[in-house]
């Protein structure tokens, strides 16, 4: 996920208690168990996600609010400007005293925002004398932020840079084409930062009407992690959001548009390397293929040096560095999508190269050897994903925002061992068409041509 950091998280970049404290402390797990999950809501309708982990004194908390740039609607880049200006003055503090306030306790702070939602963040000790003053200033950025017009224009005028720089990027030029094909009309086809024309257009009354509607208690998910207890943990949620209005809970996003036909779109740019996407609609969260599809992916391209795609495309004819495929699971449902660079001349090979690839695994889906072979590495790397406080809170997040049972991490690694050949093979075949994909070339040479027709 794309996500902006404000300019607090980048002056409190360091770590509140010292690398070699997190560094060794943020083991707290042992690797072959899951963390048991409690859920509740808040007395105003925030639900509330909270795993106990007693063994350092350190809590991790994250609110997730249900307002990404999905919710821009005709302003896009607001989601993104409102959560990067949340930090930058609240209540009576501008940005510098806000910073200083978190430097002199000594915490971590962030705050994000991507196509689905915006999140603030804070890791902290759990000593009272530094948790409690370290809510109470998390609390009011949420609930009290300024958007002051000097801050608006800082952040405008970053987001423009940014902007202006993507026109050079082949990369960025890439995805954009991308998700514009593939999604049309849907909010997902939009870039979170917006465009210089939609930036250039918001002002205030835009962003206070942005975080009056979303970020109110019902759109509102807390993950709690740390040395507390539930009725700690309780007390914790109702500090930080408690006092939100209750509002309501955004609504569900459109369903996805079905694709119907092959495209191929070639983007002329001044580069010595040709950008590649090419992908469909994919999966969404909570998906009943999910875990077959998630570990077919995995022989095709998503096991990085092992998989296919890079065996063809690097081992065998070294047309690339590196080659990839992955889903994107979103709420309604994400790309599916593979991508790769390479020369300009050799971008016809490469195209060629991946469609044979793909066509060879539809039809035939994985062996057995290499079924196994991602099972065990999967379910053998998958401890090493709740390790630590940091990456459970992010799940705890993931859990709540998409609605899964809270049981996701405890019964992964059974389901991922549970799948069998003909399962995998029969999600990717019915999920994936070979003969519909979204292809976007984006480079500089003619030589490169390829021949639309033979693509499709």
């Amino acid at each position: 996920m794309v996500a902006r950091r404000s300019g607090t998280e980048r002056r409190l970049r360091a770590w509140l208690f010292g690398v070699v404290v997190v560094g060794t402390a943020g083991i707290a797990w042992p690797v072959a168990a899951s963390p048991p999950i409690e859920h509740w809501q808040t007395a105003n309708g925030a639900r509330v996600y909270f795993v106990a982990a007693p063994e350092i004194p350190m809590v991790d908390l994250r609110v997730t609010f249900d307002a990404g740039s999905v919710r821009d609607g005709e302003q896009g880049g607001v989601a993104v400007m409102t959560n990067a200006l949340l930090a930058e003055g609240a209540g009576e503090l501008d940005a510098d005293a806000i910073a200083e306030r978190f430097a002199a306790l000594g915490v971590s702070f962030g705050n994000d925002a991507d196509r689905e939602s915006s999140t603030v963040s804070l890791r902290t000790l759990s000593d009272p004398e530094v948790l409690e003053p370290a809510l109470e200033l998390v609390a009011m950025i949420v609930r009290e932020p300024r958007f002051a017009a000097a801050d608006l224009e800082r952040e405008r005028n970053r987001l423009l840079v940014g902007l202006q720089s993507e026109r050079e990027s082949p990369g960025a030029i890439a995805s954009k084409a991308f998700f514009k094909a593939l999604y049309g009309t849907h909010p997902y086809a939009a870039q979170p930062e917006g465009d210089e024309t939609t930036v250039a257009a918001l002002n205030r009354d835009d962003l206070v009407r942005f975080h009056r509607r979303y970020y109110v208690a019902r759109n509102a998910q807390i993950s709690i992690v740390g040395a507390v207890s539930r009725e700690q943990a309780a007390a914790i949620a109702e500090q930080v959001v408690g006092r939100l209005p209750q509002g309501e809970r955004a609504p569900a996003l459109p369903p996805v548009p079905e694709l119907t036909a092959a495209k191929v779109i070639r983007i002329e740019h001044p580069s010595q390397q040709s950008h590649i996407i090419m992908g469909q609609i994919g999966m969404r969260r909570g998906d009943p293929d999910y875990f077959a599809l998630y570990v077919a992916n995995q022989v095709l391209g998503g096991g990085g040096l092992v998989s296919r795609l890079n065996a063809s495309i690097r081992e065998q004819r070294g047309l690339a560095y590196s080659v990839y495929s992955y889903f994107a699971p979103l709420a309604q449902y994400g790309p599916f999508q593979m991508g790769l660079q390479t020369r300009n001349d050799q971008v016809d090979e490469a195209l060629r190269v991946v469609r044979e690839t793909l066509a060879l695994y539809h039809a035939n889906g994985p062996t057995a050897a290499e079924l196994e072979a991602v099972k065990r590495n999967i379910t053998g790397g998958f401890p090493l994903n709740i390790d630590n406080n940091r990456k459970i809170v992010g799940y705890l997040g993931m859990i709540g925002f998409y609605g899964l049972p809270l049981d996701y991490l405890e019964r992964f690694p059974a389901r991922i061992d549970a799948l069998e050949r003909e399962t995998v093979h029969e999600a990717f075949r019915r999920r994936i068409d070979p003969r519909r994909m979204i292809t976007v070339v984006v480079g500089g040479s003619a030589t490169a041509q390829a021949k639309d027709a033979a693509t499709q």
